[in-house]
């Protein structure tokens, strides 16, 4: 940029510094184009700000793509006057997919893996669903809109269990699935901390974690004001409405 206008880099950085301007830093974002947004982003808020009675409320998803990862060396863990390593190169394993259905009001999770994500393994989860949960009690499950989870077979298993209620979210809006933040704490707890030397070893590693986190379950607890959200929603479309429209 000096270069290229003709002054010093430190008359460029003076210049960034007073306009706030981070040409550095990139925030990533998508907005749903989805025609139904806010019906689909009220019914799944209502869902966590005003559970309905004698219901589970189940945020579903499935982790697909979970690689067991071996580093090549062993790393050195936390230590005075040093940080924890890890080698940068590692050896793949193979990978699973874990499917989760996190109880909203009460934080524990039901679980199960699999070597593949299609409707087949979707159908065995909501079956596992069935057998696990209170039979008198109606269930709210919350998942995306993956074609799976709209297949064929699918909606014939839900219609003769009429328990089952799907919601789901609009497109290209998975935050607001809170499965989605359990994933992430899986994710940097459990598997981006380890090191497997097969798919066994990280199913077990994984196991281990849903055991211990079940035994103290960590609810998440929806707190954002829907209005807030959508007024930030509204605010991002009309930035975007000059570049799109060029």
């Amino acid at each position: 940029m000096a270069a290229a206008v003709g002054i010093s880099h430190q008359s460029v950085h003076s210049i960034w510094k007073k306009n706030e301007l981070k040409p550095h830093l990139l925030r990533t974002f998508k907005i749903s184009k989805d025609p139904r947004f806010e019906e689909k982003f009220w019914d799944i808020i209502g869902l966590y700000l005003d559970p309905p009675d004698k219901a589970l409320v189940l945020c579903c998803d499935e982790k697909s793509q979970c690689q067991a990862l071996e580093r090549t060396q062993p790393g050195l863990p936390l230590g005075i006057g040093h940080i924890r390593t890890r080698t940068h190169d590692y050896k793949r394993h193979g990978t699973i997919t874990l499917f989760a259905a996190l109880n909203y009001l009460e934080g524990k999770l039901i679980t199960r893996t699999e070597t593949r994500h299609t409707h087949v393994e979707w159908l065995r989860f909501l079956k596992q669903v069935d057998r696990e949960t209170p039979k008198q009690l109606a269930i709210h499950v919350i998942a995306d809109n993956y074609a799976t989870h709209k297949h064929t077979r699918v909606k014939e298993w839900l219609k003769k269990h009429p328990r089952f209620q799907q919601h789901f979210t609009p497109t290209s809006s998975s935050w607001l699935n809170l499965v989605e933040r359990f994933f992430a704490d899986l994710t940097n707890d459990c598997i981006r901390e380890g090191s497997f030397q097969s798919v066994r070893d990280l199913v077990a590693a994984i196991e281990e974690y849903l055991a211990a986190r079940n035994e103290n379950p960590k609810r998440y607890v929806w707190r954002a004001k829907g209005e807030a959200i959508l007024r930030k929603v509204a605010r991002a479309k009309e930035a975007l409405e000059p570049v799109t429209a060029s």
